[in-house]
């Protein structure tokens, strides 16, 4: 996997995570009451179908319209220097908030929610 290394660069500066030093293909959280660690994995065959996982980052928990859409743009901003990229925005139709669509480096898709 050529982009591990972003795509753990991405993902650790969107939790707020660090990588240890020599734990190569994990991330693990710091700071928190919960530690955690999330943990790429090597497959031989490429990606062929849709994500097995859907991640949404909560970025505007509790915030509606232009406040809500403000916070999204923010940490897509945030984020696209890090090697994300911005796919859709998804504005609120009265049943959902507004949602960021995002990509890492291999095309995975996330939501900025």
């Amino acid at each position: 996997m050529p982009y591990l290394s972003l795509l753990i660069r991405v993902y650790s500066a969107t939790w707020g995570y660090v990588t240890p030093i020599g734990a190569w293909g994990s991330i693990a959280a710091t700071g928190s009451a919960y530690p955690s660690v999330l943990t790429e994995s090597r497959l031989p065959e490429g990606k062929v179908v849709k994500n097995r996982v859907h991640l949404d980052v909560r970025v505007g928990t509790g915030l509606v319209g232009e406040e809500r859409l403000a916070a999204l743009e923010a940490e897509c901003a945030r984020l696209i220097p890090l090697g994300a990229a911005r796919v859709q925005l998804l504005r609120a139709d009265g049943e959902n908030e507004s949602c960021l669509v995002m990509q890492d480096v291999e095309g995975n898709e996330f939501c900025l929610d």
